[in-house]
């Protein structure tokens, strides 16, 4: 495909294909390979529809598309085609990219090395702690962190790699800042990193947006890192993706009685790099092959309406719509971040935004009711067999 700008009239005819329903990237890449342009193969559409006794396709009127497009001029985004140069060469690199995506932020990033950092919504202290260090020690060394601005693991790895380089991929559109609590780092990105998706301004994120958002964490990473995870989670949807994106897949070694490690020791067991260190991220990197196109031509199969992009029936499915915020209540703030990894009552405190002065009061009620174990050295551990 070329690589050149697409012209005004192009570029509505490239949005009206790419937001009429049951057409993904892969349904996308087959009808230009066979029809040539996005116009030509919005001109066919209704008769293939017809051949094949298909309902009439809903496409968007150009009207539509134009008033998109100057929405996301007004809003400061950029309206990128996977044909174009500006768009990310290792997203482009994927199996069907996606046709466009929105961008904001310094589009840059995504020309230098990139590393997906991605995990539990419900993380541990030690969880959050330990990959806002690895996120910021990453990105003194050049690396960019990719991420998809979540709770948890995903949040604290974005402010670690703030000052350095961070791109997040979102679910919903540009401007829909989801959890609430983001609301300052989405802005901070937004101006000091890029914030990437592929679903337009004001859209709401829907639970099969989810994984096409992981393929995109991935797709523009050289690598992904596990850090907290259960077993059925969306971070385990990332990793596989990564895999078959023909990524690296790299996890952080978790105690077998947390819950939340246990996704990451199985992708460990099944093969994934074992991470402790960012020299340990680094040297997997570094020996990490250029990413290239891989040459896949679309398929020939199917008459070019199905939306065969994402094949996850088989896949773990967490409704990730429904992210619980974190509990209200200052207890269950500490209990939800103990884990079997020691953390000390100041990191605690700042973790769980609670002041210091009443960290102890918690600590004491929760050691009563046989919840904590404190430690030598006054190190806090969650009590397993509580």
């Amino acid at each position: 495909m070329r690589s050149a700008e697409l012209s005004y009239s192009e570029r509505c005819d490239w949005l009206r294909l790419a937001r009429t329903p049951r057409i993904g990237p892969v349904s996308f890449a087959r009808l230009l390979a066979r029809f040539g342009s996005a116009e030509a193969a919005i001109n066919a559409l209704p008769g293939l529809a017809r051949t094949s006794g298909s309902p009439r396709p809903a496409i968007p009127p150009r009207e539509r598309a134009e008033a998109e497009i100057d929405a996301i001029d007004r809003a400061g985004v950029r309206l990128l085609a996977h044909c174009e140069p500006d768009f990310p060469h290792a997203l482009a690199c994927i199996p069907a990219p996606p046709p466009l995506i929105l961008v904001k932020g310094r589009l840059e990033l995504a020309t230098r090395p990139c590393c997906a950092m991605v995990g539990a919504r419900n993380a541990s202290a030690a969880g959050l702690r330990f990959s806002r260090q690895l996120a910021h020690g990453l990105g003194s060394a050049g690396i960019v962190i990719v991420s998809g601005l979540a709770r948890g693991i995903d949040g604290a790895a974005h402010a670690g790699a703030l000052e350095t380089g961070t791109i997040a991929v979102l679910a919903g559109g540009l401007d829909y800042i989801y959890p609430p609590e983001h609301y300052e780092l989405h802005h901070a990105i937004a101006q000091q990193g890029l914030l990437v998706s592929e679903v337009a301004l004001g859209c709401l994120p829907t639970a099969r947006d989810f994984p096409r958002r992981n393929r995109l964490i991935s797709g523009l990473s050289s690598g992904v890192l596990v850090v907290e995870a259960a077993v059925k989670s969306g971070s385990l949807i990332t990793a596989r993706f990564a895999a078959e994106q023909g990524r690296e897949v790299m996890a952080v070694p978790g105690s077998p009685l947390d819950p939340r490690a246990r996704g990451g020791n199985q992708l460990l067991r099944d093969g994934a790099h074992l991470i402790e260190s960012v020299e340990d991220v680094l040297a997997i990197l570094e020996n990490t092959p250029a990413i290239e196109r891989e040459g896949l031509e679309p398929g020939h199969d199917g008459n070019g309406l199905e939306d065969e992009a994402l094949e996850v029936v088989d896949w773990p499915m967490p409704d990730q719509t429904s992210d619980i915020p974190a509990p209200a209540d200052p207890v269950d703030r500490v209990r939800a971040l103990l884990s079997p990894t020691p953390i000390s009552a100041d990191e605690l405190s700042r973790q769980a935004a609670i002041p210091a002065g009443a960290i102890g009061a918690i600590i004491l009620e929760l050691e009563m009711a046989g919840e904590v174990n404190i430690l030598p050295g006054g190190l806090l551990q969650a009590n397993q067999s509580s």
